[in-house]
């Protein structure tokens, strides 16, 4: 067997020796004086994912309940604002000249007889009978509130429906003139048969010598009659009378006040005539001279 001389066998094992003995006094870090402070030692928690699934929920939920909440807010608040309005409308439209309590019910009354007198006619009559009824006795007990009422309802057709408001305003105009014809004719007609059972009356008074006009009353009534013409002229002359004294009065007062201010302004104008006048008296002075 081959053998290595002992040194070497020896040489791995020196230099061993000498690279400890070399690197371990030089590597090693000088000692502090001081005692050092304790170091900080800082846990972070990490969530599971559980944790993190819980705390997106919650805040979905969150953000849901606000906008629902704020949405319901809004709706109450609009909600708020309808009542209000509604409320100021009804109060506008009742006329606080009228008392409801009755009048409301009279109205219904007669809508309801409407119905009941109507149940057994024809289909036409019992389907207008109760609408008419309705719009005579409203504007027979609450004229004041069916007025604001008919307002409010033509000012909401004239805004939203202007062409059916204008062939209604057509239809109503038709309409009053169709009445106040019916009323001149029923008047003409009525004082012709007035005329004609006078006109009889004295015939048969003048052949038969029997006084039938005082007995029926017929000479009081035409008397009557008479007297309302001389007293609705009698009205109609005064207020004429005191339009026209008030007229003269304001064309006097006008007049007046045109007196007083054409003084003013004459005697404004003699001043400033006077002023002038000193002005060129000074202007033509000669100057003065110093002895």
């Amino acid at each position: 067997m081959y053998r290595l001389p002992k040194a070497a066998r020896a040489a791995p094992f020196l230099a061993a020796g000498v690279a400890a003995t070399l690197s371990t006094p030089l590597d090693r870090e000088k000692l502090p004086i001081y005692p050092q402070p304790d170091t900080e030692i800082l846990v972070q928690e990490v969530p599971s994912e559980l944790e993190r699934q819980i705390g997106t929920a919650r805040k979905s939920l969150t953000a849901t309940y606000r906008e629902a909440h704020g949405y319901v807010q809004d709706l109450v608040s609009r909600w708020i604002g309808v009542e209000r309005a509604v409320e100021h409308r009804v109060k506008a439209i009742i006329s606080p000249e009228e008392s409801l309590t009755p009048g409301i019910l009279y109205v219904g009354v007669a809508t309801l007889s409407g119905s009941i007198l109507a149940r057994n006619r024809a289909l036409p009559l019992r389907i207008l009978l109760p609408p008419v009824l309705l719009a005579l006795s409203a504007n027979h007990f609450l004229p004041k509130t069916t007025s604001n009422l008919t307002g409010y309802l033509s000012d909401l057709e004239d805004t939203y429906l202007p062409t059916l408001a204008g062939k209604h305003n057509i239809a109503n105009a038709h309409t009053r003139m169709t009445w106040e014809r019916i009323k001149n004719a029923t008047k003409s007609g009525r004082e012709g048969l007035d005329k004609g059972v006078v006109g009889v009356l004295e015939r048969v008074q003048e052949a038969t010598g029997l006084k039938l006009k005082e007995t029926l009353g017929l000479e009081k009534q035409v008397e009557g009659k008479i007297m309302q013409a001389v007293k609705a002229a009698e009205v109609k002359f005064e207020d004429t009378k005191k339009v026209a004294e008030e007229k003269v009065r304001e064309a006097v007062e006008v007049k007046a006040a045109a007196e007083e201010k054409a003084e003013e302004v004459k005697k404004a104008a003699e001043e400033k005539v006077e002023i002038v006048e000193k002005v060129e008296k000074k202007n033509e002075e000669p100057p003065k001279r110093l002895v």
